[in-house]
């Protein structure tokens, strides 16, 4: 039986991994240089892989002979690093964005969206959250995606960079106390 709370939080971390209001100077770049971007592919591409990585990336990890406490504490490290970005204004993560015809896939859908963040942050969730209330979480994201990719531009005119900004830190710091709450779960039990 999914539990609302869980949900909320489960769906509030993705959100703060996945940084879709974050990346909307991202999305519009690479509007301009590709002169289309399909909203719905991207979406459904980043909804398979992180789908796909919750219920197999498990099994893909006992394959490697890594354990879910191992993954969870890498993530927790990847986690904090990807919430000091966002507060220190600092990029630790780099990638290389490409304009081919493939560009709602790559770099939009992997790894801007369903990126090492988001698919080690749902491996991370399963150690401590059910699994339907992770995919119900996952589900709402990507519908969040899907709706600001839609409307990137119009976003980005009302919200201002002050507003992108003030966003941006807020969801850091939330991401810097989920890091620290796995840290503890995962290191301390």
């Amino acid at each position: 039986m999914p539990n609302l709370k869980d949900i909320l939080t489960i769906s509030v971390i993705l959100f703060s991994i996945i940084d879709i209001v974050g990346s909307i100077p991202i999305i519009i770049d690479l509007k301009k240089k590709a002169g289309h971007i399909d909203s719905l592919k991207a979406t459904i591409v980043a909804g398979v892989l992180m789908i796909a990585f919750l219920f197999i990336g498990e099994a893909i990890l006992k394959l490697l002979g890594i354990d879910v406490e191992s993954f969870s504490v890498a993530g927790a490290i990847i986690i904090l690093i990807i919430g000091m970005e966002m507060i220190l204004d600092r990029t630790f993560f780099k990638t290389d964005p490409t304009t081919p015809k493939t560009t709602s896939i790559v770099p939009l859908a992997f790894p801007l969206i369903a990126g090492a963040g988001s698919l080690t942050t749902i491996l991370s969730l399963k150690a401590a959250y059910a699994q339907i209330d992770i995919l119900i979480g996952i589900i709402i994201n990507l519908v969040f995606v899907f709706i600001v990719l839609k409307s990137s531009n119009w976003l980005e005119k009302k919200i201002g960079k002050g507003g992108f900004d003030i966003l941006r830190k807020v969801f850091g710091i939330i991401l810097l106390s989920l890091a620290v709450k796995l840290l503890k779960e995962n290191l301390f039990s």
